[in-house]
């Protein structure tokens, strides 16, 4: 099942090619985009978010100065009401492959929540220890978004701050290590889909960070 046509495909991986990131409004559809809200709520009501850490999984600080956010980790087998949702982001590596020749052999996904007053400093999506990010990819799912809610996503460019509203069913792709961004201080609870593209050689495992 394809999400989208080709010819909005082959736009924005234009755009993200040419300035290194791309923003798309109403990537997920109307009732995907409620299935996953509905998810990513439930799972907090359970206590199953944990508090997000700074590196990678053998290396991970947890440094509230830096980033605020909680984290739920998706899984095919486990979490299978997601599958529609896991069948947009395989769609999306697909095509980065089919256009970018990216070699793309996986991907990394959590649920991110971002309680009133936190935050996460700039940064870029690549550790020093492993590559293999290669592709970031947020999906919002913040119902009624408004100014001064906070939380948007800046991006850094070398003559300019690109801020982002995170509004909800808004999808945006940025390449991982070329990108340094933040999210501001959100002043609601902010959600989101977030996760990473990955080159994975053989004998590679899934980085959770």
């Amino acid at each position: 099942m394809n999400f989208h046509p080709e010819e909005k495909w082959i736009d924005w991986v234009d755009q993200l090619s040419m300035n290194d990131f791309v923003v798309i409004d109403d990537f997920l559809p109307a009732q995907l985009y409620t299935q996953v809200r509905n998810f990513l709520l439930h799972k907090l009501e359970e206590d199953e978010f944990d508090r997000a850490g700074i590196g990678s999984s053998a290396n991970k600080l947890k440094d509230t100065s830096i980033r605020g956010d909680f984290t739920y980790w998706i899984d095919k087998d486990r979490d299978q009401s997601l599958s529609e949702a896991f069948g947009v982001i395989e769609e999306a590596k697909d095509v980065l492959n089919r256009f970018c020749f990216l070699s793309l052999s996986g991907f990394e996904f959590h649920l991110a929540y971002y309680p009133e007053g936190t935050f996460y400093k700039r940064h870029v999506d690549q550790f020093k220890e492993r590559s293999n990010r290669m592709i970031s990819m947020i999906i919002y799912l913040n119902e009624g978004w408004k100014k001064g809610d906070g939380g948007e996503l800046k991006i850094f460019k070398e003559d300019e701050e690109l801020i982002i509203d995170p509004i909800a069913r808004r999808c945006v792709m940025f390449k991982s290590a070329e990108v340094p961004h933040e999210v501001m201080q959100t002043n609601v609870g902010r959600y989101s889909l977030t996760g990473w593209m990955l080159y994975q050689p053989s004998g590679v495992g899934f980085v959770l960070g």
